[in-house]
């Protein structure tokens, strides 16, 4: 199957199996709406390339007894009293800063990471944000 590409939603919703099957497939999909194109990308996929294009840079820091967690350039810190503790409290920092991003931030600069974040369970940001993992 090549790549797949529809020039209006109509058309596009006639074939939407179509769309879907290129996507999962890893071929191009997309749909043209007015002046605007979407491309449909499988989330696995997606969620793959923004994490390996963007490492996390997050610092972690062993300080009175406890761990403290920050992300340069993002007004995003957690703490806890060990190091486990410090990450689920980061992963819960930037699951509340995708969900402030999406509602009202959309003009942020932040893009990948609120995309990052939504398509990832927690695992997976855990992962992210030590660096052992995709």
């Amino acid at each position: 199957m090549p790549a797949v590409h529809h020039e209006s939603y109509t058309e596009a919703r006639k074939h939407l199996k179509d769309l879907l099957d290129a996507a999962e497939r890893g071929r191009v999909a997309t749909v043209r709406r007015d002046s605007r194109t979407t491309a449909f990308v499988d989330r696995d996929r997606l969620r793959h390339l923004l994490a390996s294009v963007s490492p996390s840079g997050a610092q972690v820091v062993a300080e009175d007894g406890g761990w403290s967690i920050f992300i340069p350039g993002l007004p995003l810190a957690a703490d806890g009293p060990s190091l486990d503790e410090a990450l689920d409290d980061m992963i819960l920092a930037l699951r509340e800063y995708a969900e402030d991003w999406q509602e009202r931030l959309l003009d942020a600069p932040n893009w990948g990471l609120a995309q990052l974040v939504s398509l990832s369970d927690d695992d997976q940001l855990r992962d992210w944000l030590v660096g052992s993992g995709r």
